[in-house]
């Protein structure tokens, strides 16, 4: 029994010195280097932790490809004028993008220019 209590006393007082862990991915998957635009219509607008994302359609060659863009957290995008009605489903946008190094059809948010002119983010890629 003293045993056990030497190992719990043990355990409580290193617990402080124990390193959190960061639960974040990084962000190796998209290619910061590249910027996209693409002319796409918003399919979907989710505001939520821990990152938000825009599901976006995209004319290619006849057909419509469906891209995933992963966004900040809406804590921090709206520090930067976003709030969880910015974009509504059918809203026609310039999406600048980094896009994923696969190929596959996502990336990650740069800027965007709506219909009506306003810009959030960065849009010099044009």
């Amino acid at each position: 029994m003293k045993l056990v209590h030497k190992l719990a006393l043990g355990a409580v007082l290193m617990a402080p010195l124990a390193i959190p862990a960061s639960a974040h991915h990084s962000y190796s998957m998209f290619d910061m280097q590249r910027t996209v635009m693409l002319d796409a219509t918003v399919v979907q607008f989710k505001w939520q932790n821990p990152h938000a994302f825009i599901r976006v359609e995209v004319p290619a060659g006849g057909e419509r490809e469906v891209w995933s863009i992963e966004m900040n957290s809406p804590n921090n995008l709206a520090h930067e004028g976003w709030t969880r009605t910015t974009l509504r489903q059918g809203d026609r946008v310039e999406l600048y993008v980094h896009p994923l190094r696969s190929g596959a059809r996502g990336g990650s948010y740069v800027g965007v220019r709506k219909a009506d002119g306003s810009t959030l983010g960065d849009v010099s890629a044009d």
